[in-house]
């Protein structure tokens, strides 16, 4: 059986909007075996799932997540950006995602979205949320802010996190352990094999993003990477399957 984890990024995204039900749930029917999305907090403190913090691109509404209500925001069309047949999709809570990852058996890839607005205690928020789904053994936390990482960390040891980063880190492994970071969530020009292998040596593993192209895939899988974020997951799932076909 293959390991490698096919993480649908913000679900099948070049299929469905973007963080929306209707593109996690078609990231399942594509073959993904977890699900990336995004975290943010409305100003009354809800978690939700949208990846810039205006909500213009995806809503049409010029504000921020931060300053409308759970209310206000569920009003909004999160679809017709995309497609007019997606009309009417809402902008999730993180809270639906996990139940849907929990019924599926999936894991989850919460990336908290606070290195522009620095969301009080979305930390301690996102972690009570997912304790409540029995879900910390199937949910990675990632994010840019690594400070933050730091501090998930230190809350809720036993859920993984994964360090965000574009590329030039040296020696991120080490890196990792001083946060203790688990996984790497690395811009995938930034994986080499070499690099994965000693990553490999210190218990550190690989999630590169965003990757879409077969070729490129390839060339992850045949590197060692655990895992593969990706707007495509069929693409993954198609790549996957021809390498347990030629071992078995």
């Amino acid at each position: 059986m293959n390991t490698v984890l096919n993480i649908a990024h913000r679900g099948a995204s070049a299929y469905c909007p973007e963080n929306t039900m209707a593109a996690f749930k078609r990231g399942l029917e594509l073959g993904a075996t977890a699900i990336e999305t995004d975290a943010q907090m409305t100003s009354d403190g809800h978690l939700v799932l949208i990846h810039d913090e205006w909500l213009t691109r995806t809503t049409g509404l010029n504000k921020l997540v931060k300053d409308v209500t759970l209310e206000e925001l569920r009003r909004l069309d999160a679809g017709s950006w995309f497609d007019p047949a997606f009309a009417g999709e809402k902008v999730p809570t993180l809270a639906e995602l996990l139940e849907l990852a929990k019924s599926a058996g999936i894991q989850v890839n919460v990336e908290l979205k606070n290195g522009i607005v620095l969301y009080p205690r979305i930390e301690e928020a996102v972690i009570e949320e997912i304790r409540r789904h029995g879900m910390a053994d199937r949910v990675i936390l990632s994010s840019f802010n690594h400070y933050s990482l730091a501090k998930c960390k230190q809350l809720a040891p036993d859920i993984r996190t994964g360090i965000l980063y574009m590329e030039g880190l040296y020696e991120p492994w080490e890196y990792a352990s001083r946060i203790q970071a688990e996984a790497l969530h690395a811009y995938h020009y930034a994986v080499l094999p070499e690099w994965v292998a000693q990553a490999a040596e210190r218990g550190v593993v690989y999630h590169p993003f965003t990757v879409n192209e077969p070729a490129e895939m390839r060339r992850l899988l045949k590197a060692g990477v655990a895992g593969i974020i990706t707007d495509y997951p069929d693409r993954l799932g198609e790549l996957l399957k021809e390498g347990e076909d030629s071992r078995g």
